[in-house]
């Protein structure tokens, strides 16, 4: 599970200026505010607050106001505005701002008195906060938007002040989504078309594998591996070159004798991000540029035996965030077995430092091509430094980068393979299959995974794990919540404001189940302005973003796919996984493991697939490798009707709520045993 980026809010202005609006006066009727100050006196989104730009897909560039004076106090409120102002328009599943001149009854704020009206119908609001000190109402639409369209926010005269009474008129506040998923496409055009290969100068003979370092060739029997001492993994943990390496054996659960080899190596692939972690914006009508070429390192299994005319068919694993490529060895059970040749890459930042190494059979070591950089300067580099910045200016940019290079090393990875591939032994060269690359991953690898399956062609069948969305929805309500506070404390102002959330913050941000919340914790407003934010900002890197694109949108052509995921995961609550179904129309391809029915229940089911300690490993692996060797064909249910796997999913409404205590009412032990059903959708 991804660990969230900095964040800082975008218009915040200090708490001071929150003070309530003038009531209205004796005899007239409440109404909305049309001010200067988005989300403070204006309704929000509202396109008056942006500019024509002919080189945006949209036309529109956003234009937000800054304040009057940048000043170290309020230096990330500045930072985080000019980022939104690089963007082409509002965001896909906006929260909308409207503040009104006096008090409303929040009971008639409903889907048919306050709406979102554009193509697809009416859609309504929900996880709605009133707070009766600034008469400022807020609220989520409660689907995902399309992309570079625009849409009218609506507040009818079916709302009311608190005497009963109509507000004075309706209004209508027009407002143009962003493009999100463009800039991910014109990257994976860039790539086809060969123009980023060039900018990062590979050329086209230097665009395959390589199974070589040096004079070595880093290509080993499956039985000596397993006979005579496996696999180390030597990981560099300190920006010192110097300095020792942290050695650690490398765990292995792949089906005996089922792997002929064991193979390592790398292959070149175009850089977008910067070394701190940044793609530089660009209008949305142009593609990022190539910045330079990386190394990437690759841990391949190969299956024993003769493979099929034109190869074994691949399988490309994403790792979950913190791990490693090594990962490979705990989510491949049966795929050798079933004649599947399985490869595996670090994201972005992963695998320690770049001096790392791999040691085989305790006598054979080189280079693992770790991606991790010490950003932050503090001489250590952990197990995912270098995947988003740290730089205080591009700190709401979190794992947005990050994602959407790793996506692309995929994409590059599959464009390696489908060059051909000859795997060298010592028994000759092994063909792999040029036309039948899939791709699986667990966690992040199925944040990015989503985001590939929705954007290229390539790649047609894909089997995701454990994933969800946005990621900022994820740290606030996971065990990823500490860090989420850590990024508050560094924020100008800082956003902790105590209260009896854990980790020292209470944003009073309701779930789809909730009601509307009307005694909003001090300081909490600004803590929802910053998650919406980032959720705006980091949208091109948000797997629900790409949902709509795998089935329901394609921009190429519909993919096949299948997710699996556990109830009351709290690594990455149910709500997340949620998002991306609801997006993208999915829950008949998810399978949903029932932890709570299981002897362990009592544990964080969320890396169940690779976790041999949790009960439903056993079951997923079996779905996975059953789904691979049929191209998608086949989607197994491990346990058949009424177990504890549903395949799909019986009830899409499970997803509605965590299925353990909001980590924001600071009660109760987190994270609990998963328990419970979802109350019904608030609106």
């Amino acid at each position: 599970m991804p660990r969230p980026g900095a964040l800082v809010t975008a218009f915040a202005l200090v708490a001071a200026t929150l003070v309530p609006s003038a009531a209205a006066a004796a005899g007239s009727r409440v109404q909305v505010l049309h001010g200067q100050r988005p989300q403070i006196n204006a309704v929000f989104p509202d396109d008056r607050f942006t500019v024509a730009d002919n080189r945006q897909v949209t036309g529109r560039l956003v234009q937000m106001p800054l304040p009057r004076h940048c000043t170290t106090a309020n230096s990330s409120i500045c930072d985080s505005t000019r980022l939104l102002n690089t963007l082409d328009g509002f965001d896909l599943q906006p929260r909308v701002y409207i503040p009104f001149s006096g008090a409303i009854d929040v009971n008639t704020v409903k889907p048919k008195t306050v709406y979102v009206d554009g193509p697809g119908g009416r859609a309504g609001i929900y996880e709605i906060v009133y707070d009766p000190r600034t008469h400022i109402l807020e609220g989520t639409v409660d689907r995902q938007l399309a992309e570079d369209t625009r849409y009218a926010l609506v507040i009818t005269t079916g709302v009311h002040d608190t005497d009963g009474r109509p507000i004075a008129k309706t209004v209508r506040v027009h407002f143009t989504t962003r493009t999100a998923t463009l800039e991910l496409d014109h990257i994976r055009r860039a790539l086809d078309n060969g123009s980023a290969y060039a900018q990062a100068g590979i050329k086209p003979s230097k665009r395959g594998l390589k199974f070589t370092q040096g004079s070595l060739t880093t290509v080993f029997p499956g039985a000596t591996v397993a006979q005579e001492g496996g696999i180390y993994r030597n990981d560099q943990t300190s920006a010192d070159p110097k300095a020792a390496l942290s050695s650690s054996v490398v765990p292995d659960l792949v089906d005996a004798g089922t792997v002929g080899w064991y193979a390592f190596g790398s292959y070149l692939s175009p850089q977008f991000v910067t070394r701190h972690a940044v793609i530089p914006p660009v209008p949305s009508k142009r593609t990022p540029k190539a910045r330079r070429a990386a190394r990437l390192g690759f841990a391949m299994l190969v299956p024993q035996g003769v493979p099929p005319a034109g190869g074994w068919p691949v399988a490309i694993y994403g790792p979950g965030f913190t791990r490693s490529y090594f990962d490979l060895y705990v989510t491949a059970d049966h795929n050798a077995g079933l004649g599947i040749a399985t490869i595996a890459i670090d994201p972005l930042g992963h695998g320690y430092g770049p001096k790392s190494t791999i040691t085989i059979n305790k006598s054979t070591t080189f280079r693992s091509y770790g991606r991790g950089r010490d950003l932050n300067g503090d001489g250590k580099i952990t197990d995912d430094e270098g995947v988003q910045p740290t730089g205080a200016k591009n700190q709401l940019v979190g794992l947005r980068d990050g994602l959407i290079q790793t996506t692309s090393d995929v994409m590059t990875l599959v464009r390696a393979v489908e060059r051909g591939v000859k795997v060298p032994t010592t028994t000759g060269k092994i063909a792999l299959s040029p036309k039948n690359v899939e791709y699986y991953g667990l966690s992040f690898g199925g944040i990015y995974g989503t985001m590939l399956m929705g954007t290229d062609p390539h790649v047609k069948v894909g089997f995701l794990n454990s994933g969800g969305g946005p990621i900022l929805d994820i740290a606030r309500e996971s065990g990823f919540r500490d860090l989420l506070a850590q990024s508050f404390k560094a924020s100008h102002p800082s956003l902790l404001n105590g209260g009896p959330g854990l980790n020292g913050f209470t944003e009073s941000q309701p779930d789809a189940t909730d009601r509307p919340i009307t005694n909003p914790y001090p300081g909490s407003f600004l803590i929802r302005q910053s998650l919406s934010s980032g959720n705006w900002l980091e949208r091109s890197g948000s797997p629900e973003a790409f949902a709509p694109l795998i089935r329901l949108h394609p921009r190429y052509q519909a993919k096949t796919v299948q997710y699996l995921n556990a109830f009351g995961d709290h690594t990455v609550p149910n709500t997340t996984i949620g998002n991306i179904m609801r997006a993208g129309q999915l829950f008949d391809r998810l399978t949903f493991y029932r932890n709570d029915m299981t002897p362990t229940s009592g544990t964080d089911p969320h890396g169940f697939m690779a976790d041999p300690t949790l009960a439903g490993r056993s079951g997923a692996e079996q779905e996975l490798a059953t789904f691979l060797q049929s191209h998608g064909q086949t989607v197994l249910d491990p346990d058949g009707p009424g177990g504890v796997f549903e395949q799909p999913i019986y009830d899409p409404h499970e997803l509605d709520c965590l299925h353990y205590a909001e980590p924001q009412s600071g009660t109760g032990a987190f994270p609990p045993a998963a328990s419970g059903d979802c109350g019904p959708v608030r609106h």
